[in-house]
């Protein structure tokens, strides 16, 4: 019988790890927005929208790092919600601005504070140092590759 080449294990990788964390953050918060009636993509529109009321799809699309197609999607799923709103940019109906509704402003601080609980929740236990140093490296990999997208999924 032919001996086996050493092979590493799957939990000697960074990205196992990472991707271990991941799931679980990311799914508790999945259920936890879920509870207010949206999905984590939404969540992302909404918070966005927040911050730049009156903007166009299509800048939000790049913004996002969002296909136009999915934004369109977005969009329409959150004003059936009324949470947000659309409406036609001047004279050409063509051309639209989207906005968060009242309703969608008063969602907005509630999902934050989801976040916001999520993050003590998995990361509480870091110091204030820990949790910059661990952030900076992971921005340090986003800058090195140059990712541009918002993870919504």
């Amino acid at each position: 019988m032919a001996s086996r080449k050493s092979v590493s294990r799957l939990d000697d990788h960074v990205g196992y790890w990472l991707r271990f964390v991941s799931n679980h953050v990311s799914h508790a918060f999945m259920q936890k927005v879920e509870t207010q009636g949206v999905t984590v993509a939404e969540w992302v529109l909404l918070r966005e929208l927040y911050e730049m009321p009156g903007i166009s799809p299509s800048q939000l699309a790049e913004t996002l790092g969002m296909t136009r197609g999915t934004v369109s999607k977005l969009v329409e799923r959150l004003c059936q919600k009324e949470l947000v709103e659309r409406t036609a940019a001047g004279d050409d109906r063509r051309r639209q601005t989207v906005a968060v509704t009242a309703a969608g402003g008063k969602l907005v601080p509630v999902l934050a504070r989801l976040a916001d609980e999520n993050d003590r929740e998995f990361f509480g236990h870091l110091s204030p140092e820990e949790s910059a140093a661990l952030v900076g490296q992971l921005r340090d990999i986003v800058r090195r590759h140059g990712w541009k997208d918002l993870p919504v999924d």
